[in-house]
């Protein structure tokens, strides 16, 4: 084992003393969890090694776990609360739906008035379709791409995450093709190609080569590390897509409503065929996702107009429009509509952030990077800015350091998944302290990090 090796095995086996000294009960929960729970965890990202802490109380900005401990909260939800843990104005409109019916399991008047304003705000969504999550959303809006095309094939981006929908579940991490998970048969993958972010030209090479109904993509990586598109890349996809006759879908499950209140159409000025919302669509609540787009393809959906179900494209759920996250993401939206300056606000204050970073960065000689926009920031442990995820990925200085990083905030109070890749989605009410507060941690960890590798080996 070589001194840099030995260094940071040091520095984790310290941080990793801390935290269990600091959390007990969340080690004890783990224990008990790994009997009943495949991998001691509800969902696979929220484990953080050695055990992650187990949250029982959430406030504002904040997180509490069950031995006590506060955190700084920058993920939020997974990105569905960006205006922070259950605002009361919120919470008072779900008691009061929920006092009529949890799940009345008949047309209500709030999805029409939510609808209503969905398409006042969010541009080119004349008309919208509530689903129960993200995965649904997207899986729904490629057939109805496919539906009004006829054609086969869909295109997503290298590192772009859509949920576990079959039809987009590859191309997520190296090596970039071939299903993301057992189970999930190639054939189920036949009309789907995968293309680099970022890079127009690949995107006109399979657009030529197919017939491609839709083109998938986020305005801004999530998953893939908080990376945003070039402006002139999603131009380019505009035009290309329209060209070539497919459909552009943006994944707006996480820009939606972040960026700005009209999600990354508005941010970018360009405009999208069908916009997948989710997440902060049900205003912090389960049951969040819908998509929607011009009346010319969302009627591609009407039973009413094509009473044959083999002439038009399928949409359903138990769930979709309950009244809960209805009034919920009504209340939300409601609210930001109302409270406009909050964008600005926000926006210049996380790209301050990324600039401190850049500048605490650059004064170590670069071992890291920061990227992002509005209130999504990624910061990379690589030798050059990423434009991509597999950039993220390939030009890695190092192995384990951002896995070291997620311990070290940890310890210092601030939480965020996942411990692979570092990628914060704070809410629009995160404020300047807490900013600074992060940086502090941050920059200690910077020199922690070159004491324990014994110098700057991302230098060579």
């Amino acid at each position: 084992m070589d001194r840099s090796t030995q260094g940071l095995e040091a520095l984790r086996a310290r941080l990793e003393g801390e935290y269990t000294r600091k959390t007990p009960g969340s080690r004890a929960l783990f224990e008990r969890a790994r009997t009943v729970l495949p991998g001691g965890v509800t969902y696979h990202i929220r484990y953080l090694r050695p055990y992650p802490p187990f949250i029982e109380k959430a406030e504002g900005t904040r997180v509490i776990d069950v031995d006590g401990n506060v955190y700084d909260d920058y993920w939020m939800g997974h990105g569905a609360h960006i205006l922070g843990h259950t605002p009361d104005f919120v919470r008072e409109a779900v008691c009061e739906a929920s006092r009529l019916g949890s799940h009345l399991g008949y047309e209500n008047p709030l999805a029409v008035e939510y609808a209503e304003l969905l398409a006042r705000i969010v541009p080119n969504m004349e008309m919208v379709r509530f689903t129960s999550s993200g995965t649904e959303a997207n899986m729904y809006a490629v057939r109805l791409a496919r539906a009004y095309t006829r054609r086969r094939y869909v295109v997503k981006m290298e590192g772009g995450w859509h949920g576990g929908y079959d039809g987009l579940h590859t191309g997520v991490t190296p090596p970039w093709r071939g299903p993301e998970s057992l189970g999930l048969p190639e054939e189920y993958l036949k009309y789907t190609l995968v293309v680099p972010y970022n890079d127009a030209d690949s995107l006109e090479a399979a657009l030529k080569k197919h017939d491609v109904a839709a083109v998938v993509l986020e305005p801004v990586l999530g998953a893939g590390g908080c990376i945003e598109a070039e402006r002139e890349y999603l131009r380019e996809a505009r035009r290309l897509a329209s060209e070539y006759g497919a459909l552009l879908i943006f994944d707006e499950v996480i820009t939606g409503f972040r960026l700005a209140l009209g999600g990354a159409q508005e941010y970018y000025g360009v405009d999208a065929d069908i916009v997948v919302l989710g997440k902060a669509v049900a205003g912090g609540y389960p049951g969040a996702g819908a998509f929607g787009g011009r009346s010319e393809y969302m009627e591609m959906l009407d039973h009413i107009a094509r009473p044959n179900p083999r002439e038009r494209s399928f949409h359903g759920g138990t769930f979709s429009g309950n009244p809960v996250s209805i009034a919920a993401g009504k209340a939300l939206v409601e609210y930001l509509a109302a409270n406009r300056g909050i964008y600005e606000e926000a926006n210049s204050l996380w790209e301050w952030f990324r600039r401190r970073i850049d500048e605490s960065c650059e004064a170590r000689d670069r071992p890291c990077w920061a990227t992002g926009a509005g209130s999504m920031v990624g910061i990379h442990f690589t030798r050059s800015r990423p434009r991509s995820a597999r950039e993220a990925h390939e030009a890695r200085w190092g192995t384990g350091v951002e896995s070291l990083a997620n311990l070290y905030m940890r310890v210092r109070g601030i939480l965020y998944l996942t411990e692979h890749t570092m990628h914060l989605l704070p809410s629009l009410r995160h404020t300047k302290k807490q900013a600074s507060a992060f940086l502090e941690a941050f920059e200690a960890f910077l020199d922690d990090l070159e004491e324990a590798l014994g110098g700057r080996p991302w230098t060579t």
